[in-house]
C-alpha cells in the first residue's frame, strides 16, 4: 500500500526530483540557517538552531525536500549532508551559545549519519533535536546511539512535544536533556489556562529528570510574557529572531519585553547565591582538593564540563560521591527549594548542583542559603 501511495504521489509531482536529490547529496546548493534561542531570565542569545535550506534549488521548501528523500530511499543520506551542512559553522559559534541540530531518529542508526557523528568527535555544545516526523514505537533499539553522542559529549532533545508522536512514553524512555514545546501549545497560551497548566506540569516533568524545557513557535509579545511567568527557561520564535545564514542577536522589542518581565518577577534565582568549591574530573584528584584549609567539599564533573556529584570531607576517605540535584542556575529560589524537598531526608543537606542551559556545571548552592534567602523574605 505505501509503494502505491509514493507511486501517486510521484505522479502528480511533476519536480525531477532524482536529479535534484542526485545533485544535492553532494552538498551542492544545501545551507544552513540558524535561529537564535533565548535565555528568558537574562534576556539574551544562548544557543541556535540549524534549519536545512535550499537556495540552490527551485523548490526550497524542507518538508518537501525531506519527504522526496524518503520516497526515493536517501532520506538518510539527505539528513547526513543537512548535519555536516549544519556543524560545519560550529567553530564560529559566538561565545557561550550552544548549537542545535536536527535529526530524525528513524536515521539515526544510518551509517551515513554515524559517519557524521565520528567525524565531528568532541560535542559538547551540541544538542542533538530528535525531530519525529516518521513513528517510532520504541527508543530501545537506538539507546546504543543515544548512548554514543552522550559519551562524546552531545545533549538530548525531543522536539514537538504536545503534539504528533512525541509523547510522554518516550520522553520517559530517553530522559531528554531538553524537552522543546510544540508551537500548538504555545499559540494563545496567553488567552487559554489549559495550556498554561499543561506547560506547568511538563516544567515539572523535566525538572525530576533534570532536564530543561524549551518554548517554540514564540510569535507574539503575550505569549512570551505568559512563558516568563511561567519560569520557562528557554525560548524560541519569530518574536525573538527569524532564522539567518549567520548568527543574530535578539530581536530589540522582545528584549523591551522580557526586560519588563524581570522587572516584574521580583524572586531572586540561585546565581545569586553561587559557591565554586574546587573542581576535579579525576576521582585520584580529590585527596589533594582536600589537603587545602577550608575545602569541605568537592564537585566531581566530566571532561564535557557536565557536573557527576558533590563529595563532601566526610565522604572523602571512600571517595563516595553524594546524591546531588542538578538544577539550572536561573531557577528562582522556591522553585529550587520545592524540588530539593521531593529528594529523601537523608539528601536534603547536599547542595544542589548549577548548572548552564547547555548543561555545564557553573558552581553550587547551599540550602541553608535558600532557606535563609526565603525566610529573610518572607519576614520583610
Amino acid at each position: 500500500m505505501s509503494d502505491k501511495i509514493s507511486a501517486l504521489r510521484s505522479l502528480k509531482d511533476p519536480v525531477d526530483w532524482p536529479s535534484l536529490l542526485r545533485s544535492a547529496l553532494t552538498g551542492e546548493g544545501v545551507a544552513s540557517a540558524y535561529q537564535p534561542i533565548v535565555d528568558i531570565t537574562r534576556a539574551t542569545v544562548v544557543g541556535y538552531e540549524a534549519l536545512a535550506r535550499f537556495p540552490g534549488y527551485p523548490i526550497s521548501d524542507p518538508e518537501r525536500w525531506f519527504d522526496a528523500a524518503d520516497r526515493h530511499g536517501c532520506g538518510a543520506a539527505l539528513q547526513a549532508v543537512a548535519l555536516r551542512c549544519a556543524l560545519a559553522e560550529r567553530t564560529a559559534l559566538p561565545p557561550n551559545c550552544f548549537l542545535s541540530v536536527n535529526i530524525g531518529p528513524e536515521v539515526l542508526s544510518s551509517p551515513k549519519v554515524r559517519e557524521v557523528w565520528g567525524d565531528v568527535g568532541d560535542m559538547s555544545g551540541v544538542i542533538v533535536e530528535l525531530t519525529e516526523h516518521a513513528r517510532i514505537d520504541s527508543y530501545g533499539e537506538l539507546q546504543a546511539d543515544f548512548a554514543r553522542l552522550r559519551a562524546a559529549g552531545a545533549l538530548l532533545a525531543v522536539d514537538d512535544v504536545g503534539s504528533g508522536y512525541a509523547g510522554l512514553t518516550h520522553l520517559l524512555a530517553l530522559r531528554p536533556e531538553m524537552i522543546k514545546l510544540d508551537r500548538a501549545l504555545i499559540d494563545g497560551i496567553d488567552r487559554d489556562e489549559a495550556k498554561r497548566g499543561l506547560v506547568e506540569m511538563i516544567g515539572t516533568f523535566a525538572a525530576r529528570m533534570d532536564g530543561w524545557i524549551l518554548a517554540e513557535g514564540i510569535e507574539r509579545a503575550e505569549e512570551l510574557s505568559v512563558i516568563a511567568e511561567l519560569g520557562v527557561p528557554l525560548a524560541q520564535g519569530y518574536y525573538l529572531g527569524r532564522p539567518a545564514p549567520q548568527w543574530t542577536s535578539l530581536n530589540a522589542e522582545a528584549e523591551r519585553t522580557l526586560v519588563e518581565c524581570a522587572t516584574m518577577r521580583s524572586a531572586d534565582t540561585l546565581r545569586g547565591r553561587l559557591e565554586h568549591p574546587p573542581v576535579v574530573t579525576d576521582r585520584n584528584g580529590i585527596a589533594a582538593a582536600f589537603s587545602v584549609d577550608g575545602v569541605d567539599l568537592v564537585v566531581l564533573q566530566d571532561n564535557h564540563d557536565r557536573p557527576l556529584a558533590v563529595i563532601t570531607e566526610r565522604d572523602a576517605p571512600d571517595n563516595a560521591a553524594a546524591t546531588a540535584l542538578k538544577v539550572n542556575v536561573d531557577t528562582p529560589l522556591a522553585d529550587a527549594a520545592l524540588r530539593a524537598i521531593t529528594r529523601s531526608p537523608a539528601e536534603w543537606a547536599t547542595p544542589l548542583l548549577c548548572t548552564d542551559n547547555a548543561g555545564r556545571y557553573v558552581g553550587i548552592v547551599r540550602i541553608q542559603r535558600i532557606l535563609h534567602a526565603l525566610a529573610t523574605r518572607s519576614t520583610n
